[in-house]
């Protein structure tokens, strides 16, 4: 079937599933495959569940005419994809960055959809499945599209955004993450800007922060926009407070690092002509989620909850505006650090000294990588388990503590002991 033809149905059914367990009625299943699953074995069980075709790459030995064979499931989800975004031809925002993606594109959300019917990547869902899922949940009353992009290797951000096709594209950062894949910073750099190729070769806009010499570098020579010069940081203590013209926004959002994807929010809005008023409203009532510089209280701790991720850049930025808070005793629990490869050790023990040259009151290190370092102040723990093991938690009273690690490392669990 052709990608034009298979886009008809797709109008008609335009719901795509690619989970059995959650099979909406009369979409369109996929079946994919994985290294541990193979979603053709799972395409009849698809239709008997609600949906009303299924696109497969096997021979299923069936004349069902509900199930539509390919050559490759994954690439006609993609080509797919790409053929609903040019039927739509809406602008679409692309982002990626080593850290902020996720809370700047909730952010440029907020602030677009007080003008316009505005569809963004939900959660994560920022790699090759991901993307594709972002555009196909638009539709014709969608006005503006941001489809946030994630990789851990080169080449990846070219393939999203060949797939996607975006008209404007932001990098948040270049920072020490997916070290293991990019194989380092100048290799990151250079899988991040393959977002600004695409911009460039399509003639599109980049919003470009100026503060970041790195960026500047990379953007040279494409149509960008700068963040607006009237955006100043009031304060971070410990809510991001900034100015806008006349305007005063106190956000709900921690750490000065948080600036500059507050910033590129309220430019992306300004240049969209969203209503100044309408900006200030909808950053002041953006409250972060999942486990995203959360601030929770607890008895009598106030708890910094940024266990969704971390990586070098990000944990040195967290700990130094952590130890800019006025508040004590302040209490660190640090999780490993994940996809660093040989640099894995050195990264460890650079974050650990910093955290040891800081105003804390206590350090708690936990995972493998950590475990293995030197340390002079901190206590470091192989497992999760080993450290609420020998920990009395009873002992953390009027404290302000920072809980952050990479995803797996799963320290939000901490809060059940606190």
């Amino acid at each position: 079937m052709t990608i034009n033809k298979l886009h008809s149905l797709f109008l008609k059914h335009p719901t795509v599933d690619t989970d059995t367990r959650k099979i909406r009625e009369n979409s369109i299943f996929f079946a994919l495959k994985g290294e541990n699953f193979n979603g053709n074995f799972f395409a009849l069980k698809a239709l008997k569940n609600g949906a009303k075709y299924a696109i497969v790459d096997e021979d299923l030995n069936t004349n069902n005419e509900h199930i539509i064979n390919v050559t490759d499931v994954l690439k006609t989800l993609q080509q797919l994809a790409t053929y609903h975004r040019n039927y739509l031809s809406i602008p679409i925002i692309g982002l990626t960055g080593s850290n902020g993606k996720t809370t700047t594109k909730e952010l440029m959300h907020a602030v677009l959809h007080k003008k316009y019917n505005c569809t963004a990547t939900v959660g994560n869902l920022n790699n090759h499945i991901g993307v594709p899922l972002t555009l196909l949940s638009m539709n014709d009353e969608t006005e503006i599209g941001i489809v946030e992009m994630g990789a851990n290797h080169l080449k990846e951000i070219e393939l999203l955004s060949d797939i996607a096709q975006p008209n404007y594209g932001l990098i948040t950062n270049f920072g020490k993450a997916h070290l293991e894949g990019f194989g380092g910073l100048e290799g990151v750099i250079k899988g991040k800007s393959e977002l600004y190729n695409y911009i460039k070769d399509s003639k599109g806009i980049v919003f470009v922060n100026q503060h970041d010499p790195i960026q500047i570098k990379q953007a040279k020579g494409l149509n960008q926009i700068g963040i607006d010069s009237s955006i100043q940081l009031v304060n971070s203590q410990p809510f991001v407070k900034v100015s806008f013209e006349d305007l005063q926004i106190q956000s709900n959002l921690i750490g000065d690092y948080n600036f500059n994807n507050i910033a590129l929010a309220i430019t992306i809005g300004n240049y969209f002509k969203v209503n100044k008023n309408q900006i200030k409203e909808a950053l002041e009532t953006y409250i972060p989620t999942n486990n995203r510089s959360q601030i929770i209280k607890k008895k009598s701790n106030k708890i910094i909850l940024d266990a969704y991720n971390a990586n070098p850049s990000s944990m040195r930025v967290a700990l130094e505006n952590f130890n800019t808070l006025k508040e004590q005793p302040k209490i660190v629990i640090l999780g490993d650090m994940f996809e660093l490869g040989t640099t894995s050790n050195e990264e460890h023990q650079t974050i650990s000294e910093l955290a040891e040259n800081l105003n804390f009151e206590k350090i708690f290190l936990v995972g493998e990588n950590f475990s293995s370092i030197k340390t002079r102040k901190a206590s470091n723990f192989e497992s999760f388990s080993e450290f609420i093991n020998n920990i009395d938690f009873s002992t953390f009273k009027h404290s302000t503590i920072l809980i952050k690690g990479s995803r797996g490392m799963a320290l939000e669990r901490v809060l059940d002991f606190l």
